[in-house]
């Protein structure tokens, strides 16, 4: 989840947030929910998206095409390299914040200046300007939808590795079925499938030149091409204090319209036939119950029924995100049929906080967790619905329902 560096020239990132949650590090503050898990991959690739936990998304090339010119040439600090933005370089001037919690962006650079966003740890932000105050050294940064000053002690800047580290690599599906192959060649055998607007996390870029990265799927490591796939670099940005009170408020209304939902469900459930048999004679449990537990006992009930690419029949065959779907709808909850798309369902969680009923969120797959280090999920057409380690690979994002 890299760059080159030439003349410094400071370029604004701007972005679209969609109301989610992001949580990670402060100067003076306590923590919001928020689950924080990037990988990263290198390579240069045509389109860059800096992107917070919560949906907030910029590409490069739009950027470079508004951003506007700071200054002609600007001496940075001693010991830093000079970096400029470029679509071959998304790393250019990039700080990455180094703190506990969140520090606070202010209007001013001054901690008396009201903030007007938080920059989580590990969120990434472009550096415009260095300004001397009588508090201290402070950067000027523009970080999603938030512009402002934080204090240069709390920021890494001009650390290429790290904010390779700190950003993901994705490919983007934009083609109505892609195909992972196990070799980089149209020869090879399918290992997966995955739908349009699903995305990948790209682990290797350096057949790309040939039409091929490599990247990571449920069913392992495998190569797309390119000219299915639409390539960006994504960054945890900051959320500005707009964002973050309608955040807040939306979680808020989330959660008692998932708890007026769940509540609703089990009243019908207990009117209903306590148990329906599939056209196979098994019997299955109507749900029951307003909780995570209660999700996660609805769902088990389908293990070792089969992965169908693009079902959605608990029954007679699902993929991940149907599985996901079908079995929150048993609890008249509405979730879209993408495995992307649930990485903003809900309101986020980190991972400490990971209880059963959560949303497990991976690149181009979803599971639900089942407690004890476990995810429910219909993992593949030779497992079908089966139990997996929660960590059987690397965890973008956990959502809660109930």
């Amino acid at each position: 989840m890299n760059s080159k560096f030439t003349k410094t020239v400071s370029y604004t990132l701007a972005a679209c947030v969609v109301a989610s949650s992001i949580s990670l590090c402060s100067d003076a503050a306590s923590a919001t929910s928020g689950v924080s898990a990037l990988s990263s991959a290198t390579g240069v690739l045509e389109t860059t998206n800096f992107t917070a936990f919560a949906g907030a998304q910029l590409s490069v090339n739009d950027m470079l095409a508004n951003a506007t010119a700071i200054g002609a040439e600007t001496q940075l600090a001693e010991n830093e390299s000079e970096w400029v933005a470029t679509a071959e370089n998304p790393y250019a001037n990039i700080a990455i914040a180094q703190v506990d919690n969140y520090v606070y962006i202010r209007e001013n650079p001054s901690a008396d200046s009201e903030y007007v966003g938080k920059l989580y740890n590990k969120s990434a932000g472009t550096v415009s300007e260095t300004v001397e105050a009588e508090d201290g050294t402070w950067v000027c940064i523009t970080s999603g939808d938030v512009t402002g000053y934080v204090k240069s002690e709390f920021v890494v800047q001009g650390n290429e590795e790290l904010a390779k580290e700190m950003s993901r690599r994705v490919a983007t599906v934009n083609t109505q079925t892609l195909y992972v192959r196990s070799e980089a060649s149209t020869d090879s055998s399918v290992m997966d499938l995955l739908p349009l607007g699903d995305d990948l996390t790209i682990i290797d870029e350096s057949m790309e030149d040939s039409g091929w990265v490599k990247v990571t799927c449920d069913a392992g490591d495998g190569y797309v091409s390119t000219d299915y796939v639409n390539i960006s670099t994504e960054f945890t940005v900051a959320e500005s204090k707009a964002h973050e009170e309608a955040r807040i408020a939306k979680e808020e209304a989330d959660k008692k319209a998932a708890k007026e939902a769940a509540e609703k469900a089990t009243a019908s459930a207990k009117s209903s036939s306590s148990s329906s048999k599939s056209s196979s004679g098994k019997s299955y449990s109507a749900p029951s119950g307003s909780s995570g537990s209660s999700v996660v006992n609805y769902g088990s009930q389908f293990v070792g029924n089969p992965y169908v690419y693009g079902g959605s029949s608990l029954t007679g065959g699902t993929d991940c995100s149907g599985f996901v779907m079908s079995v929150y709808s048993a609890f008249g909850v509405g979730l879209p049929h993408s495995s992307s798309a649930m990485r903003s369902v809900g309101y986020g969680v980190s991972y400490d906080e990971m209880q059963p009923g959560d949303i497990v969120c991976y690149s181009g797959h979803v599971g639900i967790y089942a407690g004890n280090g476990t995810l429910l999920h219909a993992s593949n057409a030779r497992t079908g619905i089966t139990y997996s380690d929660v960590n059987y690979k690397h965890i973008l994002a956990i959502r809660r329902i109930f």
